[in-house]
């Protein structure tokens, strides 16, 4: 029970850390492809603001005392699992909305139910082991 317990607590803090990580991610986007860049060059300075801080955040607060140290290693790890979210989220607009004809809204359904999923599975039991 307990072990359910904890591993609901770092679900918790994982939701609450990506939702303000998203909300860096547009404060970061929104100017610089509005005022500075082109929207898709703005795309890896804003992930990479918010992945910074996302790191930081999730290693001290979400997993915090869940696993080894935090090393070099531990955030190339990080770094990998986010950037396969951001690629599955890509794959999910792409087929829902490319390819099925589909609204901008359907590709928000698995980005919120299943990228979360994957990312906190593969950062729970491999990057803060």
């Amino acid at each position: 029970m307990a072990h359910l317990r904890e591993m609901l607590g770092q679900l918790i803090r994982f939701g609450a850390v990506g939702l303000f990580s998203t909300f860096v991610y547009a404060v970061v986007y929104w100017p610089l492809a509005q005022f500075v860049m082109p929207p898709v060059a703005a795309v890896p300075i804003a992930f990479g603001v918010a992945v910074c801080i996302g790191y930081v955040l999730h290693s001290r607060w979400s997993f915090r005392g869940h696993g080894e140290e935090r090393t070099p290693r531990t955030q190339a790890k990080f770094v990998f699992v986010q950037s396969l979210g951001l690629v599955l989220n890509w794959l999910f607009t792409w087929e829902l909305t490319v390819r099925m004809g589909g609204p901008a809204w359907w590709p928000l359904v698995p980005a919120v139910l299943v990228t979360p999923a994957v990312t906190f599975g593969l950062n729970r039991w491999w990057v803060f082991r």
